[in-house]
């Protein structure tokens, strides 16, 4: 299998600026699920339903994040997908994923989500029968989806399909011609996935959202071989938050009118052109204004990872340490985040300090 050679307009060093992206979206996620802990959609390990009208302020924050944010990180996965790939080759290539993602993915299976299920267990049946009963990858869905992705994109370049090196620079119409594409394939898949459906055993708690998740590992892929992260004019980070912004002034109120198909095909369309937007502007605003690190900034990122891994077994432990606070609910969310990031943070560092860890994580 031939490799190929790097693109010119992609460093071979680290790039930091998506670094710093990761640190950004690793900790919307741990938003996330204290928004979920504490909102009034009990999607999450431990639940407090709010008791009063702040609630909603927090169903909104998950709203925005589901949007966009996991589609923000298979952008970033695909990015980094044929560097590695043309770096290892294609079997030392999923040798790495399977240790990098599925050693990961048991770990929380097997250690870690005993730790966080056992609130729902009433001792009405042996827990080994409760355990496989209730069984799910939890957060860690996205590393079982990734590895999806990450066999498929072996199994296609083991086709020996050319690989084609053309940096270019993204026009708008791509942009809108992909956004369009995307809003149809995601109203059309959720004729047969509709929203708030879940798929057991394999633990998918969006799958609705999988057309998107697989276009932006897909665009990723792109950007890497295209050089659209280094390509894309600074004005692109205004003109991307921008349009996220007007489209969720215009679209999304209007998702919320009306009914039936309707209701679908504009959910649809904010989600992905929300989500597109999100990544163009976050993208080139980093690259443009967040694009260095300093030793703090290398230590969230080397964590970061790990934070993803450990970060339920810390909120749930938060969220019963903090039972006894009754007040309103985005109090309550916000004093758990100023315990949560910090603690997570410093639960990923001392995980990886355990000796071969760093190895995986």
């Amino acid at each position: 299998m031939r490799t190929v050679p790097l693109p010119q307009t992609v460093p071979t060093t680290r790039l930091q600026a998506v670094d710093n992206l990761r640190v950004v979206l690793t900790a919307l996620v741990v938003l996330h699920h204290v928004a979920l802990t504490y909102g009034n959609i009990p999607m999450w390990f431990y639940t407090e339903p709010a008791q009063d009208p702040t609630g909603v302020a927090l169903d909104v924050l998950v709203m925005f994040n589901q949007a966009f944010f996991m589609g923000f990180f298979f952008l970033i996965s695909g990015f980094f997908t044929p560097r590695s790939f043309d770096r290892k080759g294609g079997g030392a290539f999923l040798h790495d994923r399977l240790l990098r993602l599925g050693v990961p993915l048991l770990a929380f299976l097997l250690v870690l989500r005993p730790l966080v299920n056992t609130g729902y267990y009433d001792g009405s049946m042996p827990y080994w029968k409760f355990y496989l009963g209730s069984w799910d990858p939890g957060p860690m869905w996205f590393v079982e989806v990734l590895l999806v992705f990450a066999a498929a994109y072996t199994l296609w370049r083991s086709t020996g399909r050319r690989v084609e090196e053309r940096p270019t620079t993204l026009r708008p119409r791509t942009v809108v011609l992909f956004t369009g594409g995307l809003a149809a394939a995601t109203f059309a898949w959720r004729l047969l996935v509709p929203n708030d459906t879940y798929w057991p055993v394999v633990g998918l708690p969006t799958p609705n959202f999988l057309p998107q998740y697989a276009a932006l590992f897909v665009a990723g892929l792109f950007a890497y071989r295209r050089g659209w992260f280094a390509s894309l004019p600074a004005g692109a980070a205004k003109a991307g938050l921008l349009t996220a912004g007007a489209v969720s002034a215009t679209i999304l109120p209007a998702s919320i009118l009306v009914e039936g198909a309707a209701k679908g095909a504009l959910t649809a369309l904010w989600e992905s052109a929300f989500a597109v937007s999100m990544a163009i502007g976050l993208s080139v605003l980093f690259r443009e204004r967040f694009g260095r690190q300093g030793p703090f900034g290398r230590f969230l990122a080397d964590q970061a990872f790990a934070v993803y891994l450990i970060h339920p077994v810390v909120l749930v432990a938060v969220g019963y340490g903090l039972s006894w606070l009754h007040t309103a609910a985005v109090v309550k969310f916000a004093v758990a985040t100023v315990l949560c990031l910090p603690l997570c943070w410093a639960a990923a560092y001392a995980l990886r300090a355990i000796p071969g860890v760093k190895r995986v994580l």
